[in-house]
């Protein structure tokens, strides 16, 4: 086997062994013990400080100032609000706001109302 195929092997290896541990580790620590209270507010407040970062990350690069004004971004958060206050599902929620974004900027549905 050649240098790199051998790099490649044991990266991939070191990789998976993090992996398994990690995942791993909670349990062997936590199986005869109650889980601590602040691994069960991390567990239960986690997946909805990580949707508001990926929010604001998507909302770093609108040119606010300039044509469209951000309208197709603020239109596509407040129809995934109210749908998702409606249905409470997330992946509902991901797929339906992906599509209408996706369909706003490409058909530059809001340029068309500003120009």
């Amino acid at each position: 086997m050649t240098n790199d195929l051998m790099h490649l092997l044991a990266v991939t290896i070191v990789i998976a062994s993090a992996t398994f541990f990690t995942r791993a580790l909670p349990f062997i620590f936590f199986s005869s013990v109650e889980t601590p209270a602040i691994l069960s507010t991390i567990e239960k407040n986690l997946p909805p400080m990580i949707l508001l970062l990926l929010v604001f990350y998507c909302l770093k690069d609108v040119h606010w100032f300039q044509s469209p004004y951000g309208t197709p971004e603020l239109f596509t958060i407040i129809i995934i609000t109210g749908l998702h206050l409606w249905k409470r599902n997330a992946m509902l929620s991901i797929f339906i706001g992906t599509g209408l974004y996706m369909f706003l900027v490409q058909y530059d549905v809001f340029s068309i109302l500003f120009s």
